[in-house]
């Protein structure tokens, strides 16, 4: 297996044994495997010497919501050099997240601009994203609950089909279809999750205002009607990450674009942005005026170092823009924030300090370490001290003195 990335450090660090980014498991999966490795910046050597060639570079997004190909189209050229000298059939993959008709349309385009050969024909090429969580790349790659091809060609398709079923532990269901129904389905599926967890985060606040709700016992609930599932349905705070927000907006813009009505993923996402205003205002209302505020977790979630659009992470820029005194404390995330938030937070050093320092604490993202901490480190004194519990997992802190505890999703949470 070849690695290719323009980033000479990645490269180094593959051909080193090292994992070129952060991900739980990774390091250890690379030392097995790293005889089977190599990394090289050479995208042409790397299609001469391979059979399948996947693409996954960044999409970012536009003005409007839609995605770009300004990073796909570069490495479609650089892979469709490598083409052009290729003897036999080559399968290229995309795994990036792109607009319906930008498979089939520009990226198809540039591969057989830059290898003079006809795709279908003497190149297969097949859309398949991945349905992975940053955290859990790996268990999630193997276990798929279904795998997603849109193919060129049938001959194309069996290739990676036949690939996916040696690799996957799961044996999952494989969908096979089109480029555009595939690129459709991609961001749909998204969509669809990121407004089953917005239903859920509307039942939490409607929970925290109801006197003996629990916003745990109505969702268990529901989870138990097959034809709504329990997963996405914890009720707490805002999504974030690199793709929910993004795949929302997307939808929405694929829709409006085709005249079609989208007020269903624009509701969601303006809720979802909501979200944070009203963590804000609830801290606000418990904090003096300048007061100081504590953030633990600034990822989007555990076992990530990545804060886009992560809870805790606007959260801290709201407060900080508010006045507040923030400080903040994330186990893995603490560069990346520090590069988008500066010197408007103070980055704790422990998560002790970063409690100490605040009178008012907000859970934002459940690391574990957060949920262990003893009780004695939350203790106020007798100033006390406000504990915001995004996530419900501090509950062995309820009754402690000292501390004011306010669990989201739990009736009788001061609005």
């Amino acid at each position: 297996m070849i690695g290719v990335d323009s980033d000479a450090s990645k490269v180094e660090a593959l051909e080193h044994g090292r994992a070129p980014v952060f991900e739980p498991g990774l390091d250890s999966l690379i030392g097995e495997y790293g005889d089977f490795l190599r990394g090289t910046s050479d995208a042409a050597r790397a299609v001469a010497e391979s059979e399948i060639t996947f693409i996954v570079v960044g999409t970012p997004s536009d003005g409007d919501g839609g995605f770009s190909l300004r990073h796909v189209l570069p490495v479609c050229e650089a892979v469709g050099h490598g083409l052009r000298e290729k003897k036999g059939f080559h399968v290229v993959v995309l795994t990036s997240t792109v607009m319906p008709g930008a498979t089939g349309g520009a990226v198809r385009a540039a591969l057989e601009a830059a290898s003079e050969k006809t795709c279908g024909v003497d190149f297969g090429l097949c859309y398949s994203p991945e349905f992975i969580a940053l955290g859990s790349v790996i268990r999630d790659f193997l276990n798929p609950d279904f795998v997603l091809i849109g193919e060129s060609d049938v001959h194309s398709g069996e290739i990676l089909e036949n690939l996916y079923k040696r690799v996957c532990e799961s044996k999952p269901a494989v969908a096979r279809m089109n480029f555009v129904n595939a690129e459709i389905t991609k961001i749909s599926v998204n969509t669809y999750v990121t407004s089953k967890i917005s239903f859920a985060n509307m039942l939490a606040r409607i929970c925290e205002g109801s006197p003996g709700a629990n916003v745990d016992v109505v969702t268990s609930a529901l989870g138990l009607d097959s034809r709504i599932g329990a997963k996405y349905l914890k009720g707490a705070v805002s999504y974030g990450g690199p793709c929910f927000p993004r795949d929302n907006r997307a939808l929405a813009a694929l829709a409006r674009g085709m005249g079609a009505p989208a007020e269903l993923a624009q509701a969601t996402d303006n809720f979802n942005r909501a979200q944070v205003i009203w963590l804000a205002e609830l801290v606000g209302r418990h904090a003096k005026p300048g007061g100081a505020a504590g953030i633990l977790g600034l990822t989007y979630k555990p076992q990530t170092d990545v804060v886009e659009e992560a809870v805790g992470f606007l959260l801290a820029r709201e407060l900080a823009s508010r006045g507040f005194r923030v400080c903040a404390f994330d186990p893995a995330g603490m560069a990346n924030a520090r590069r988008e938030l500066g010197d408007t937070v103070l980055f704790a050093s422990t998560v002790a300090e970063c409690i100490a320092r605040s009178e008012v604490v907000v859970l934002a993202t459940p690391w574990r370490e957060f949920l262990e901490i003893p009780a004695a480190v939350w203790d106020g004194g007798t100033a006390g001290r406000v504990v915001v519990d995004c996530w419900r997992g501090l509950k062995h802190i309820e009754n402690v003195a000292g501390i004011r505890y306010l669990s989201l999703g739990i009736g009788m949470v001061e609005k």
